[in-house]
């Protein structure tokens, strides 16, 4: 299919910004890593890479990794460094490749990630990856899939107009960084360029008949999981943050709300802590760390 300028500009831009930030980093010795595991039948897109700890003997609390791109762009190869980072902080984690869109419409993301957590589900044993124990990552595009995901899973209502089998697991907790949650609300201000790539031609946002599978805010309830919010003061999606912790709070569930960086520092941007060279960057997953593991059943490597 031919591509808009605008998602040929985000995958040729940001793959290099990408590159820039990751340059010189390498696979850290304390880390086991296993690659281009499949899930499911799309080929490069459902594949998955898989991290511990070296020396890792028993199934430990499981990140799963969802992520960013603006729902166009991404790669688990350039979420590689930063997921091997909470690796080592205790954690098994899943670093996933999924259908991007234009050439998959929503929901096909979630579909895979549904997917990934069946593989867990089923062969997380194989992998020390603990289904009783899933922690849902993600940032950007990436924390809207975690959060919508888990509002499928947590909302036996919601999950009924999927019609997917949910895998037996239980989801602890999320991470949501530098992300947009309220999509009815980003359709209707339609200030990111690439929402109506990734939902085709929903046209619906101002109307009484506005899909029920995108309402995710309003299909939340108290049985979300616990979640810790991030954004940055030069993150240009930082107004969406605390209406989501604000949401949650109402709704009776755990959650933190941080904002990182300071006005003078404009490398503390949009999806900063990916970037495993900056302090802060390394601050701000040190800190969402010690909140997941407040809700995991147990905890140790």
């Amino acid at each position: 299919m031919e591509l808009s300028k605008v998602v040929t500009d985000i995958r040729v831009n940001w793959a290099i910004s990408d590159a820039k930030r990751d340059e010189g980093l390498t696979t850290p010795e304390d880390v086991l890593r296993m690659d281009d595991i499949s899930y499911g039948p799309y080929g490069e897109e459902n594949r998955m890479d898989i991290y511990m700890p070296k020396g890792t003997t028993k199934p430990l609390p499981t990140i799963v990794n969802i992520h960013g791109g603006a729902w166009v762009y991404g790669s688990k190869e350039i979420y590689q460094y930063y997921c091997m980072a909470l690796a080592r902080r205790g954690f098994t984690v899943v670093n996933m490749n999924y259908r991007l869109a234009p050439e998959t419409k929503f929901p096909g993301a979630l579909e895979d990630i549904n997917r990934v957590l069946c593989f867990v589900a089923e062969h997380g044993d194989d992998y020390f990856a603990d289904k009783d124990n899933v922690i849902l990552v993600g940032d950007s595009a990436g924390a809207q899939l975690a959060s919508h995901y888990a509002t499928i899973f947590t909302n036996p209502e919601f999950a009924k107009l999927f019609a997917w089998k949910l895998p037996e697991i239980t989801v602890r907790v999320v991470g949501l960084n530098c992300g947009i949650y309220n999509m009815r609300e980003a359709l209707e201000k339609k200030n990111v360029e690439t929402i109506e790539e990734y939902l085709g031609t929903v046209k619906e946002s101002f109307s009484e008949n506005f899909p029920k599978q995108l309402d995710v805010w309003n299909y939340m309830n108290s049985d979300f999981p616990p979640a810790f919010i991030t954004t940055s003061e030069h993150d240009f999606l930082k107004d969406y943050a605390k209406p989501m912790y604000e949401h949650l709070h109402a709704l009776g569930v755990p959650c933190e709300l941080r904002k990182y960086g300071s006005l003078d520092q404009p490398e503390i941007a949009h999806v900063f802590h990916v970037n495993c060279k900056l302090e802060e960057a390394k601050r701000c997953n040190d800190e969402e760390c010690a909140f997941f593991k407040r809700f995991i059943k147990y905890y140790g490597v």
